[in-house]
């Protein structure tokens, strides 16, 4: 075995040594097979207690082009992040969601139709009731006249028929 350390290599990987600080570990991996950039002393920096923050501290809203301009102490780490987070998952149970999300709004539409058609036929059966009762009425009131035209003309045949035979008695009682 080697006594150099085993590292998988990820993009945005960081060790961190005490002398260095946090390191990206294909850094720490060519170091190790460099044995001249091994051998050369490190520049040793400060260790402050708390880690500066950078001025350009990167958010969700901010565009690409936002992100190449920012400091030097920007973490390759947190950009990949930020990346995974603005690019929307195209998995496919994020397509299936997707799929199931606009059926739902369609159902919602067809429901809310359903019910305004349901509405509007209920408000069409009313006035239909409400004309049959009004035709009803109507017929009873043309029966009735009809009935008092029947009534009426039956009594003017009966009267017209007595007065026939009242004249014609008359008449035959003056022959005689």
């Amino acid at each position: 075995m080697s006594s150099e350390p085993q590292f998988l290599s990820f993009k945005g990987l960081k060790q961190y040594t005490p002398d260095e600080g946090w390191e990206q570990v294909n850094a720490i991996l060519q170091s190790h097979t460099q044995p001249t950039a091994a051998q050369s002393p490190a520049p040793q920096r400060p260790h402050p207690t708390t880690a500066p923050v950078p001025e350009n501290v990167p958010t969700l809203t901010e565009s690409p082009e936002d992100k190449r301009n920012a400091s030097p102490m920007f973490d390759p780490l947190i950009h990949e992040l930020f990346e995974q987070l603005r690019v929307a998952p195209s998995d496919e149970l994020t397509q299936t969601w997707r799929t199931i999300a606009a059926e739902v709004n369609l159902l919602t539409q067809r429901m809310a139709l359903q019910r305004e058609l349901q509405e509007r036929l209920q408000k069409l059966d009313q006035d239909l009731l409400a004309l049959r009762a009004t035709i009803l009425q109507h017929l009873s009131e043309v029966q009735e006249a009809a009935d008092q035209q029947l009534s009426s003309a039956r009594l003017r045949a009966e009267v017209s028929a007595l007065a026939q035979s009242k004249l014609a008695a008359k008449l035959n009682q003056k022959r005689s």
